[in-house]
């Protein structure tokens, strides 16, 4: 597996899963039901989850371009 792949492919799967709870906050949101964390806990926590998965993505690929510039 290619240096920094792993990280990018996690950085992938938190932002689907990010996607995933914002689209849950609005949801929640639109039809007015309270759910465990309400609508602005849902959606505040998939934009963090975003931002997160924003820099490991950054890191990855950094990693990756670190590593492809030492083998030349």
């Amino acid at each position: 597996m290619a240096y920094g792949h792993r990280r990018s492919m996690a950085a992938r799967g938190a932002a689907a899963l990010g996607l995933l709870c914002g689209v849950l906050g609005l949801i929640a949101g639109m039809t007015d039901h309270w759910w465990k964390f309400g609508s602005t806990g849902w959606f505040t926590g998939g934009a963090l989850l975003m931002l997160l998965a924003v820099f490991a993505l950054i890191d990855g690929a950094l990693a990756a371009q670190h590593q492809a510039a030492q083998h030349q």
